[in-house]
């Protein structure tokens, strides 16, 4: 069999990339710190998934094994040297932890052969793949490095399925939701692309990115800000609350607005994945925790990210981003003790005040309309 190593033994790598990867013909050896789940997986060499919605459905994923990379690293470079694919779902902040191993095993790799090989980090990022590699090749000679530019490809790429936080009785399994997507750049891929089931290789991948940035996680983080500040725990019972919802609405024809012109997606095909996108939210199955959905305001608002960045490109269009100039000022309101980005915003803004705060945190120059609107929304909270 083809040979992967996926970096993340969790729900999602589970419940989402290693599924996909055996379903295309490849072992997959998980890769993790946590001994319970890694000596589990190997133990039972499998685990189940259940698709959980209108037509629920259990799948039993076998040729799989785990790799504690923290008791066994000599395992794991034998794994990095002979694998066909390398994939991550880690989170974000993670992918710099894994890069010391991933280098060394390259190196060792490249040492014994050129066989192309493509590294894709199936992160909630834009750019993850990418900035994987910067972190990779910290670690590499300038001789290696220019090895890896010639064999080995950091395909950015873009993730799309819910996997709600959950706890199963069975620690093995994972509850997901029935859509999922995943777009790889085909550009930045070395050798022939890897065939695989789910996995769509695309040229103009900052389309799909966005697209399901501003609308996916746009649209999560819009609905958990507004029902945090109405004391709403979960999404599912936010998708009752018909304000909630219809500002939701609007967030995304903003936003579905700016990606039709931008992109020139057809407006029906985009209407269409608005709504499916609603009615992932209305599942009662995947009904997540409104304070994790909502966690690390300090990144969600950042420049780039899933709000600022569709208002500013919108304002830059010449239309005025109302709505999401009110999620932004919800956003700043959101105080929950649990999250350390939360507080830090928090302090922030009693350290400072308001004013400095939101440029501080959104990059939005001060002298802007778009600074206004955002001022004067989150004072109105």
């Amino acid at each position: 069999m083809k040979q992967a190593v996926h970096f993340g033994a969790g729900n999602i790598g589970r419940g989402f990339i290693g599924e996909l990867l055996v379903r295309s013909g490849y072992e997959v050896a998980f890769v993790d710190v946590n001994k319970e789940l890694v000596d589990l997986i190997n133990e039972r060499r499998g685990y189940d998934i259940e698709i959980v919605g209108d037509e629920p459905q259990k799948i039993h994923v076998e040729h799989v094994r785990a790799i504690n990379s923290a008791e066994n690293p000599e395992e794991l470079m034998q794994a990095i040297e002979q694998a066909d694919i390398i994939t991550t779902a880690i989170g974000p902040n993670i992918l710099k932890f894994i890069a010391p191993n991933l280098a060394k095993g390259l190196a060792r790799r490249l040492k014994r052969t050129q066989a192309p090989l493509n590294i894709i980090a199936c992160e909630n990022m834009v750019g993850g793949s990418s900035l994987l590699k910067s972190y990779v090749y910290e670690h590499l000679t300038p001789e290696e490095r220019a090895m890896c530019d010639a064999w080995i490809g950091f395909p950015d790429a873009a993730v799309d399925r819910i996997v709600p936080l959950q706890k199963n009785e069975d620690p093995l399994l994972v509850k997901v939701e029935p859509y999922a997507e995943w777009d790889a750049d085909v550009t930045q891929a070395k050798g022939e692309p890897p065939a695989i089931e789910g996995l769509t290789w695309v040229e103009n991948l900052e389309a799909y990115i966005e697209r399901k940035l501003f609308t996916v996680n746009t649209g999560h983080a819009s609905i958990a800000y507004l029902a945090y500040r109405k004391g709403i725990k979960d999404i599912y019972t936010a998708m009752q609350d018909k304000s909630i919802v219809d500002m939701a609405r609007q967030v995304w024809a903003e936003t579905g607005s700016l990606l039709i012109k931008k992109f020139g997606f057809n407006p029906e095909t985009h209407k269409q994945y608005i709504e499916t996108t609603e009615r992932r939210f209305r599942n009662p199955h995947l009904s997540d925790e409104v304070t994790r959905v909502a966690r690390g305001p300090k990144r969600k608002l950042g420049a780039k990210d899933r709000l600022v960045s569709p208002a500013s490109q919108l304002l830059a269009q010449g239309q005025k981003p109302s709505a999401l100039a009110t999620v932004i000022g919800a956003a700043f309101h959101f105080d929950y003790e649990g999250d350390k980005e939360a507080q830090e915003v928090q302090q922030g803004i009693q350290r400072e005040g308001l004013h400095r705060a939101i440029h501080n945190y959104t990059e939005i120059p001060e002298n802007s309309e778009l600074f206004r609107m955002v001022e004067n929304k989150t004072a109105g909270f």
